[in-house]
């Protein structure tokens, strides 16, 4: 009997540090440190400090409904009620988001880019890929309507786990921009952390992914079932533009495919020819920049639309 209770609790005990362990890696996922955002996107021309330096900007600290700050600097050169908010990918900042920034100022849009939980300047301490920040999405596109007034005009554009964040907050919460462009999310997170375990982790999705799962639902109070943009999506009515690069082999294409096919309503869908995960823009920038007129042309300002 006490052999089999020492089995027992050994085998717990390696049950329990795997779950510690996997939730771990995806609770705390490595970020890209801040300086070296802001290096590369220098050395790649998308980032020009003495031009950001000098727009007309604000720098709000907005609360998140968790508890901690979101930090969010909001770019006005135009005097309009026309508003973008940016959401970046995971590992990434804000200042990932300039390059995004840039083509929509040049569109007659303000602009709000802002650092998601655990990320950048904001607070909190664990990443968890749309769960959470889906509401803090919700705080900033709040916060933007009470200072901006019942006639803001608002569109939303996302990138990697920030498209899929976007998708959550418009599927799961409210309706609440008037366009959104969707850049290479994820559809389910559960699938695509399944890929992840048997692409570079070389383990099966079984018994590994239940055992994450289940330790996720202890630590964080949400399952991995609960991400998930394409069970939502169709309760998504305003117009969203699907980005994807067709070489992306992290979050495969298929996925933006799928969710544009289930998507309702006005919506429009571009594979990009170029480039691998979340490079659509950069390895594409005049047919991006197509798309994005075409868009906003036949769906969001089909009349007489102005850059």
């Amino acid at each position: 009997m006490k052999q089999l209770l020492r089995v027992f609790f050994s085998f717990l005990a390696v049950l329990t540090s795997l779950g510690v362990y996997f939730t771990n890696r995806i609770m705390y996922i490595q970020k890209k440190e801040d300086a070296l955002i802001i290096q590369r996107e220098k050395k790649a021309g998308r980032l020009n400090p003495l031009r950001f330096k000098h727009l007309p900007k604000r720098e709000v600290f907005i609360d998140s409904p968790f508890g901690y700050l979101l930090k969010s600097i909001v770019v006005e050169p135009h005097q309009t009620k026309r508003y973008v908010i940016i959401s970046h990918g995971v590992t990434e900042n804000k200042m990932n988001s300039v390059k995004y920034m840039n083509l929509f100022l040049e569109r007659g849009f303000n602009v709000v880019i802002y650092d998601h939980c655990r990320h950048g300047e904001s607070g909190g301490k664990t990443t968890s890929y749309g769960y959470f920040e889906k509401y803090d999405l919700k705080a900033i596109v709040d916060w933007l309507k009470a200072d901006q007034g019942s006639d803001l005009f608002l569109g939303i554009h996302g990138e990697s786990m920030g498209a899929s964040t976007m998708l959550m907050y418009a599927g799961m919460l409210e309706d609440g921009a008037n366009f959104y462009i969707a850049d290479c999310p994820f559809s389910d997170f559960r699938d695509q952390l399944s890929k992840i375990l048997k692409t570079e982790m070389k383990l099966p999705a079984k018994p590994f992914l239940p055992l994450a799962e289940l330790f996720l639902q202890i630590r964080e109070k949400y399952s991995l079932r609960d991400l998930s943009p394409i069970t939502v999506i169709e309760n998504i009515h305003n117009p969203i533009l699907f980005i994807h690069s067709e070489k992306d082999d992290y979050i495969l294409p298929a996925m933006t495919k799928a969710l544009y096919e289930k998507k309702k309503g006005p919506k429009k869908l571009y594979i990009a020819r170029n480039g691998g995960h979340a490079q659509s823009l950069n390895e594409n920038k005049a047919d991006y920049e197509k798309v994005i007129d075409q868009f906003l042309e036949e769906y969001v300002f089909p009349v007489n639309y102005l850059r």
